[in-house]
């Protein structure tokens, strides 16, 4: 139901499983085995894979912190985007890569559930994407020290938000790993 026009198409959106992000995270290998599905489901249903890879000053490109995980290999034909800030709209190629797939609904899955899935969401349902998070395919690590809330109630909270999201002409909400459905809306 996006609001693009000529975008039937669903991606699966995988963003930021970085070496560096996740090694602290909350259910870190769950979550990682959970998108390694969720990758090799797409991959069979000839579903786009997108990755989105984060670099800052804390993230140097090319560094072993930099780098996806191991446990999840980017094909050779599967596009990746390269990121500077939260949102993965923002400032990259993303957008053309997706009108390039005729993609108007994401399935989101990655890291950081508080910052870059949460910005990434908002950003792809204001630019008139279908958005579906995966509930259990996202983390976060613990940033109680600064005031978060405990991680896992930052997953909870935002699959709690999502779930509820509305706007006009689009379709957001959450779906658990094993329903996920690639042709149907959330």
């Amino acid at each position: 139901m996006t609001t693009l026009e000529d975008r039937p198409h669903s991606a699966l959106l995988v963003v930021d499983v970085q070496n560096g992000v996740v090694a602290e995270a909350y259910r870190r290998d769950d979550v990682v085995a959970n998108i390694a599905g969720l990758v090799e489901k797409a991959r069979h249903e000839g579903v786009p894979v997108v990755w989105v890879q984060h670099s800052d000053a804390q993230l140097v490109r090319g560094s072993d912190d930099w780098r996806i995980v191991p446990e999840l290999v980017p094909g050779d034909a599967e596009p990746l985007v390269e990121k500077h800030y939260g949102d993965s709209f923002e400032d990259t190629t993303l957008e053309s890569v997706l009108a390039g797939l005729r993609v108007g609904r994401l399935v989101v899955v990655g890291a950081q559930t508080d910052a870059c899935i949460r910005s990434t969401l908002h950003g792809a349902f204001v630019r008139g994407y279908d958005a579906t998070l995966v509930s259990d395919a996202h983390t976060t690590e613990d940033l109680t020290a600064w005031g978060a809330p405990a991680p896992e109630q930052v997953v909870a909270h935002t699959n709690l938000y999502w779930a509820h999201q509305a706007a006009p002409g689009r379709t957001a909400g959450t779906v658990e790993t094993k329903d996920v459905d690639f042709a149907t809306p959330a």
